[in-house]
């Protein structure tokens, strides 16, 4: 095992077993979750450390993702691996499109509104359905709907600083 990498990217976790031979499920953070299955190699992540595994085969399966990693036989060995989490190098991934963010990307950014003011950082984001939101720590905590071209006016990857249309009130 090696140390975690900041050149990759964390894309899912290990969620639980699969059946008896081996197989894992997997909580993909990806869209379409299925895409995790095509990334490779997988990096498995327990307490900050890493080892590179093999991924055989992979499928979604009802609203997860199925997987089968070389060397992982049985129902223990896949046990074994639940709550390590999956990255990949952030190479695999490829560039994201014009107007388009990967999430780890907006993590950490500091986020100000159309007149300056900072309402904090970026801590998470999450999906409802209709858009992804911005949890965004700072005094206070903020839920800002990341509606580009609407809510988000900007994102400034190099300053690391997203531009808000937004209420510091709200």
């Amino acid at each position: 095992m090696t140390a975690a990498n900041d050149n990759r990217v964390a894309v899912g976790r290990i969620s639980g077993s699969f059946g008896v031979r081996g197989w894992v499920k997997v909580y993909s953070y990806t869209d379409p979750r299925e895409n995790i299955v095509g990334y490779s190699p997988w990096y498995l992540v327990v307490d900050g450390q890493s080892r590179q595994v093999k991924l055989l085969a992979g499928r979604a399966h009802g609203d997860g993702v199925v997987a089968l990693i070389d060397g992982v036989n049985d129902r223990d060995a896949a046990e074994a691996l639940t709550g390590a989490g999956i990255e990949v190098d952030r190479a695999v991934l490829g560039k994201a499109g014009r107007q388009q963010f990967y999430w780890t990307d907006l993590q950490g950014m500091k986020v100000q509104t159309l007149t300056g003011v900072v309402l904090g950082s970026v801590d998470h984001l999450f999906e409802t359905g209709a858009n992804d939101v911005m949890v965004v720590v700072g005094e206070g905590r903020h839920l800002v709907p990341f509606l580009y071209g609407r809510v988000v006016t900007g994102v400034d990857t190099d300053q690391r600083v997203i531009t808000v249309d937004w209420d510091p009130d709200f």
